[in-house]
């Protein structure tokens, strides 16, 4: 009887239910359920619902019922840094509210105030995003102190959906490590730094790696559901599970995991928390088996999906490369910059910036989206030597995996700007990653080595140089 693992991948604006099997050695790949997702804007605050996520997690586990393929285990991944607060009751505390929310302006100042921005990074190996947890925790220490007195535990947003569909609490590692309060020494929480912070301790649980089980359905989940099932821990953050589906055993291989972020880096086995490190914005985010994903965060795909919405015409992705691939526009903006996190217009945010760089400034969707493409491109190549100058090796692969490989136009900037090969695919690396976890721990592969080999065999993987 065929076997059938669930993963259930909810991206910051799209969530999927992906059906995994193994047939003569290749891992199948099946998608049952898709549902929308966004921030919705609360009396000015920007908030996820979820409430209503949880339905569509029961929803997709009803269609499998619905087509006779029951999983045997499932784990869910999310974004990284967004959390809940419990009370006493297992009450959420306040609005959940999503990293892209403006409540954070000036929270770095008030942690520095404690702890400076440089021990901090030596402390945790993260780079300073200003939505990480710990600056999110401070904005709610200063609006609201008494939800920390009264939170009895915290729950990252995939560990409270776990927790919803077994009544176990768990706090996962990799989706922690991107709060900014792990030790990459003891690969725990920090408790003397969230002490030192005064964020309330005793609500942080201890850390459980990807392949622990968290537990089977609850009696009423399992009524609504039509069935039971193991919920075993993926690496709940979707980059944690994207790198895992890297189709290569090369231990220095260059990935980037390309979707609404692009997240781009190699795997270590250590943590540099050098200054060095440092100022390059390099972070060290915790990954399967305690290997680190040492990465930058880049703007990426956020940017071409916001101008999409405010093209008047209803215009394809591969239509938009189609656009831009005609272009000749030199402009170039940097993707990092802070005013392209959360514009009210993202071609507003292009063309200001431009504008206030004395470089041509695009007018038409083609070269709007020429200027995302390149800039994204050249922010690549100057990554991949800044990996090169840290770590004194060189790379001749970057593996593009997610949403972002079937970018032909991107794929083919990609290799101009870095002047090396990209190997791009799989597309659902992220699903394929909370996979691999499930079948490591159900014996299916006997390593990460093999479940990697077994990745390039059953997937697409196109070249471009």
């Amino acid at each position: 009887m065929e076997k059938y693992y669930l993963a259930v991948d909810i991206g910051a604006s799209s969530g999927r239910h992906m059906l995994a099997s193994m047939k003569d050695g290749k891992m199948q790949l099946e998608e049952v359920y898709r549902f929308p997702n966004g921030m919705d804007n609360r009396n000015g605050t920007l908030c996820w619902d979820v409430e209503r996520l949880f339905t569509e997690i029961k929803n997709g586990l009803k269609k499998c019922k619905e087509i006779g393929k029951i999983p045997v285990s499932m784990g869910i991944d999310t974004w990284g840094v967004d959390y809940v607060l419990l009370d006493k009751d297992d009450k959420i505390l306040g609005d959940t509210v999503g990293y892209r929310d403006s409540r954070t302006e000036g929270m770095d100042g008030k942690v520095y105030e404690i702890i400076s921005q440089d021990d901090l990074y030596a402390r945790t190996g993260i780079q300073k995003q200003i939505f990480n947890t710990i600056y999110q925790l401070m904005a709610v220490k200063q609006s609201h102190p008494e939800y920390l007195e009264q939170a009895e535990t915290i729950l990252m947003i995939p560990d409270y959906f776990h927790y919803l569909l077994t009544g176990v609490k768990k706090n996962e590692y990799t989706e922690a490590t991107t709060g900014q309060l792990i030790s990459p020494k003891t690969n725990d929480w920090d408790y003397e730094l969230i002490d030192m912070l005064g964020y309330n301790s005793k609500m942080f649980l201890p850390v459980s790696m990807p392949g622990t089980v968290v537990g089977d359905f609850t009696e009423e989940v399992q009524k609504e559901a039509g069935f039971n099932c193991t919920v075993v821990l993926p690496a709940t953050h979707d980059t944690g599970s994207a790198v895992l589906a890297v189709p290569t055993n090369d231990d220095d291989a260059v990935y980037i995991s390309s979707g609404t972020w692009s997240l781009m880096g190699i795997e270590r086995k250590e943590a540099d928390c050098s200054m060095a490190s440092m100022k390059a914005n390099f972070t060290n985010e915790g990954g399967y088996d305690h290997r680190f994903r040492y990465l930058k965060n880049i703007m990426g795909l956020w940017m071409i999906q916001s101008v999409k919405k405010e093209f008047t015409e209803d215009l394809s992705f591969a239509q938009i490369c189609e656009m831009a691939s005609k272009e000749t526009i030199p402009s170039i903006v940097d993707c990092n910059d802070d005013c392209f996190l959360a514009p009210k217009s993202m071609i507003e945010a292009v063309q200001k910036f431009c504008r206030d760089t004395d470089q041509q400034v695009p007018e038409t969707v083609g070269e709007i989206s020429s200027v995302i493409y390149n800039s994204l491109a050249k922010c690549y190549g100057d990554t991949v030597k800044e990996i090169e100058d840290i770590t004194g090796k060189k790379y001749s692969t970057i593996y593009v995996v997610g949403g972002g490989s079937n970018a032909g136009y991107l794929n083919e900037l990609t290799a101009k700007y870095t002047g090396r090969k990209v190997s791009a695919g799989p597309s659902e690396a992220t699903a394929i990653g909370n996979i691999i976890v499930q079948m490591l721990r159900d014996g299916v592969f006997a390593s990460l080595p093999e479940a990697r080999t077994c990745v390039k065999e059953s997937f697409d993987v196109k070249m471009y140089e």
